[in-house]
């Protein structure tokens, strides 16, 4: 068979795609139940922030915003959220966001998606000891909203 030709027929030059190369996405994982019956907390903590995404956009005033990557907190770690904001014209600001340690269950709930919106709503002021190194961010640094927050709550 020619390089051009795929199996089914098509050449290149009419776009016919050989899907057989294309990666395999994996459809989201449904919430998984505790044997009690609750959900998994730390599954509910990322949908909730996954579907935040909207309103993220809304507050910075951009036209969308995509969830790249959400960590729920932990006793050992931090909560994290990356997002992607797209404005009109075709800029885009890839943020990282850091949230508390604790547990997701014993957390306020949407606290973090909260935060995260009223720092995007508030003109996204990244001069002051909320900003902090991060190796994992896009940029080198990620905004520390629970510390803003106490800063904004006193100066306010």
């Amino acid at each position: 068979m020619h390089p051009a030709v795929t199996p089914r027929g098509g050449t290149a030059e009419n776009c016919d795609v050989d899907t057989a190369l294309r990666p395999v996405v994996p459809p989201l994982p449904s919430l998984v139940r505790a044997p009690e019956g609750r959900t998994d907390a730390a599954q509910e903590f990322v949908a909730r922030m996954r579907a935040a995404a909207p309103d993220f956009a809304a507050a910075a005033g951009a036209e969308t915003a995509v969830v790249r990557e959400v960590v729920p907190p932990a006793r050992h770690r931090r909560s994290r959220c990356c997002v992607v904001l797209r404005f009109s014209g075709g800029d885009e600001a890839d943020l990282t966001f850091l949230g508390p340690v604790s547990r997701p269950s014993t957390a306020p709930e949407r606290a973090f998606d909260l935060q995260i919106q009223a720092w995007l709503a508030s003109g996204r002021d990244t001069e002051g000891t909320w900003v902090v190194p991060d190796d994992e961010a896009s940029d080198g640094v990620a905004v520390d909203v629970s510390a803003w927050s106490a800063a904004a709550r006193s100066t306010g």
